[in-house]
């Protein structure tokens, strides 16, 4: 199907390599070269980053985070990240140059949690993961040097839907205190049927295919779309929204994931929760990878933008 793209996005689709998950650890190494092809040397000037083993879930095994911290920090909030992967690829370093550029750039510290993948571990070993090393961050404030009050959690894709239901577990659990949650284009429903889900089925990077592909490994085969699929594990599923921190969702033209993350922002606006949505145009799934395009980099401005003021940070 022929799309109206973004004509600088679109002009770059030829450079974009064909992903294949049918042999998943080589996917996973494919998926850390392109990300190191397209982002060339990374700039650790001014920030230190270190690993963390902390506990991990009851009888599972510890969790590995990164820990960014600036030279000059500016505020006491956290960002707690969460890559993004289709559940299935993907680590902590996935967000390395980002959480380097946004750790110096807004002075603020940054955890980067390394969750474990499906189909090895499914639903809720990864949730449960990112629930820990949350647990750990608000308990450990004072040597992070953070306020706990003050976390901010920030996913895309697969974290954005990590995110989405850390925020919810966090609420059900009487967890630590999240103020603000940041999902872009989150992965969130597993039922699969929105009209942009059904109409994207050849979109670049990401399509229903593919869909189907990681909700079948997170949730198990046969799993997906049935009833009973706990509003944890696919957050578009939850009615009640009442009492979440306030979000900024982001979404994309020509994403599959485009209605049910707006359908999202539509049940939080509802719940009576401060959300801000944003519709790119000519977009799609990952597109801001192509960071030469000037709707990318519109995105690229607002996400830190965004964030500067979740945070209560400066924005240099």
């Amino acid at each position: 199907m022929a799309y109206a793209l973004d004509p600088e996005l679109a002009a770059a689709i030829p450079m974009i390599p064909e992903q294949d998950f049918s042999d998943l650890p080589a996917a996973r190494l494919r998926m850390k070269e392109l990300l190191a092809s397209m982002g060339g040397e990374i700039d650790a000037t001014g920030v230190t980053v270190r690993e963390e083993q902390v506990p991990g879930p009851d009888g599972a095994p510890d969790v590995r985070v990164l820990v960014y911290t600036p030279d000059r920090i500016t505020t006491p909030s956290l960002l707690f990240d969460v890559h993004g992967g289709g559940f299935i690829v993907g680590d902590a370093e996935m967000g390395n140059e980002g959480n380097i550029g946004l750790a110096r750039d807004l002075g603020v510290v940054v955890v980067s949690v390394d969750y474990r993948l499906a189909p090895e571990a499914p639903y809720p070993s990864g949730l449960e993961d990112c629930y820990a090393a949350l647990v750990w961050a608000a308990k450990n404030a004072g040597d992070l040097g953070i306020d706990p009050e003050r976390i901010v959690i920030h996913g895309v894709s697969a974290g954005g839907g990590l995110c989405a239901a850390l925020a919810l577990l966090a609420r059900d659990r009487g967890g630590p205190a999240i103020a603000f949650q940041f999902l872009g284009v989150p992965e969130i429903d597993d039922r699969l049927e929105t009209p942009s889900m059904r109409k994207f089925v050849d979109t670049p990077l990401w399509n229903r295919p593919r869909a189907e592909f990681s909700w079948d490994s997170y949730l198990g085969p046969g799993v997906r779309g049935t009833e009973g699929v706990p509003v944890h594990a696919a957050p578009g599923r939850a009615t009640d929204l009442t009492g979440l921190p306030p979000a900024y969702i982001s979404v994309m033209e020509f994403d599959p994931l485009r209605d049910e993350g707006i359908a999202y922002a539509q049940g939080l606006l509802a719940a009576g929760v401060t959300t801000e949505l944003h519709l790119f145009p000519g977009t799609f799934h990952g597109s801001g990878l192509m960071k030469h395009a000037t709707i990318s980099r519109r995105e690229a401005a607002e996400a830190k933008a965004v964030l500067a003021r979740a945070l209560g940070a400066e924005l240099v």
